[in-house]
Parts: C-alpha cells; sequence; structure tokens
C-alpha cells in the first residue's frame, strides 16, 4: 500500500487549495478513505471521509460547508478542496486508508498547508 498526497503550500486567508492523495498497492473503490490533519503542538485529528461503495461522505463541524472530499476510484485518488481557509486550518494533511478485515489502516506522509497573510 501506497499513499502519497499533494497540493499543499502557502495561502492567503479566505483562498483555496486542493489536495489530492494518489493510492497504489490496494483495489481503492472498495476501501474508505479520509483526510486527517495535525497542527503543530496538537493531536492528529479527523478532517473528512469518504465510504467505500458511494456512502455518505461526513467532515469535522470545523470544516463543514468548506471542505470537499471526492474520490475517482478510475484514478485511485482522493481529494480535499479546501476553501475560505482560515489561519487555523494550518497543518500537515493526512491521507488514511482504512484496513478492511482486521487489516491494518495506512497512512501517507502529509503535505503541509499553511494559511497567513
Amino acid at each position: 500500500v501506497q499513499l502519497v498526497e499533494s497540493g499543499g503550500g502557502l495561502v492567503q486567508p479566505g483562498g483555496s487549495l486542493r489536495l489530492s492523495c494518489a493510492a497504489s498497492g490496494f483495489t481503492f473503490s472498495r476501501y474508505t478513505m479520509s483526510w486527517y490533519r495535525q497542527a503543530p503542538g496538537k493531536e492528529r485529528e479527523f478532517v473528512a471521509i469518504s465510504p467505500s461503495g458511494g456512502g455518505t461522505t461526513n467532515y469535522a463541524d470545523s470544516v463543514k460547508g468548506r471542505f470537499t472530499i471526492s474520490r475517482d476510484n478510475a484514478k485511485n485518488t482522493v481529494y480535499l478542496q479546501m476553501n475560505s481557509l482560515k489561519p487555523e486550518d494550518t497543518a500537515v494533511y493526512y491521507c488514511k486508508q482504512y484496513g478492511r478485515w482486521g487489516e491494518p489502516n495506512y497512512w501517507g506522509p502529509g503535505t503541509q498547508v499553511t494559511v497567513s497573510s
């Protein structure tokens, strides 16, 4: 299993970014995928989830209405569209694959998002 995030960077408050997580080594469409983030000095926290099989997405309250998770099973990629970014969204963003039937979970190495003027 390999997960590689991209699309992070420096953006001004109110701006937008789209993160991508390219997956390989497993049948992507069968797995639930999610995004987490970790700000300096804080615990890693849940951001958004995209269930396998087209289930309902879900979001942390702090990003609802601003972030959108989506997936392209043909490209083995999950995305996080982030709009109306705030300084408090500054963090390293991680992609996570949820293991099935006792399999381990897998994480990508992360991509840095910095929201600052």
